[in-house]
């Protein structure tokens, strides 16, 4: 069976969530609510297994990952995977890659855009489509080779103002992506001490999101000691349901084509925060 080049339908709003401990009946709440993709993070490994479950567990739910780290998972393995899913579940998959941490692989990571390329250079000599995959890309020359050589980008800790500005390198019809995290609470207080565990540790040691935050705007000293309630704020949609849904939409309103929300805290429920959010943002609509 070919593979098919379409791109998949990813929904207005999906849910990036760690790939690891996802349930059935978890999988099938989020189709039901409404939620077009589910984003598998944590790097799953190469043979995909996780989101070949997510992929059985639910019916239309198209399944993401985010990302599928180039280091850890080599790409003819990965795309031996992609065309096992593909046979088994047609359309519904999009593989998600990226280049992961300078501070996870050390002196390895010197060449990581050179490294990027090499790897879609053998996902396209194995028959794994540009319109199948994304990369997380957060700079302007990684965003550009997203739109050389993929569907487009999946921007992570980021701002409506960085999809503006994402959106103008990608240029139209590439496909925008950017993952957002929520806190469903009314206690600003609350919500920034969850917000601000979830952001600090270890986002804001690492070199490439302080840089993409420095970039926005922010400085420094902002960024230290686990980040200014300005940082958390523009990082962390935090109040009722009505005021996250209406902060996601920025994303939207500047480019994005899918927003991908992150529930936290990461190890709770999250359930009843996507059902809620489902209806204020007229999922089933």
């Amino acid at each position: 069976m070919p593979v098919i080049e379409q791109t998949p339908d990813l929904g207005r709003i999906g849910v990036w969530r760690h790939a690891y401990g996802l349930t059935p009946d978890y999988l099938r709440t989020v189709e039901r609510l409404g939620y077009g993709t589910l984003w598998l993070g944590g790097s799953p490994p190469a043979d995909l297994r996780i989101a070949e479950e997510a992929l059985d567990a639910t019916e239309t739910l198209t399944v993401a990952t985010g990302i599928t780290n180039v280091w850890s998972a080599p790409a003819g393995e990965v795309a031996e995977s992609f065309h096992r899913l593909e046979a088994r579940h047609p359309g519904r998959f999009l593989l998600g890659v990226g280049v992961g941490h300078r501070e996870a692989h050390g002196e390895v990571y010197a060449k990581p855009y050179e490294v990027v390329v090499s790897y879609l250079d053998d996902l396209d000599a194995a028959g794994v489509p540009a319109s199948r995959r994304v990369l997380a890309a957060l700079g302007p020359k990684m965003l550009r080779l997203a739109a050389e050589r993929s569907a487009g980008a999946h921007p992570y800790l980021t701002t409506p103002e960085h999809t503006r500005q994402a959106r103008e390198v990608l240029g139209a019809g590439t496909l925008l992506a950017p993952e957002h995290k929520v806190v469903l609470s009314t206690d600003p207080a609350s919500a920034r001490t969850i917000g601000r565990a979830a952001v600090e540790n270890p986002y804001l040691h690492l070199r490439n999101y302080v840089s993409n935050l420095v970039r926005l705007g922010f400085t420094e000293k902002e960024l230290g000691n686990g980040g200014s309630d300005r940082v958390v704020d523009a990082l962390v949609a935090h109040g009722d349901a009505a005021s996250i849904a209406a902060r996601l939409t920025e994303h939207l309103t500047a480019g994005a084509d899918h927003v991908a929300i992150q529930v936290l805290p990461a190890d709770g429920d999250g359930v009843p925060a996507l059902t809620a959010l489902a209806a204020a943002l007229n999922l089933s609509a």
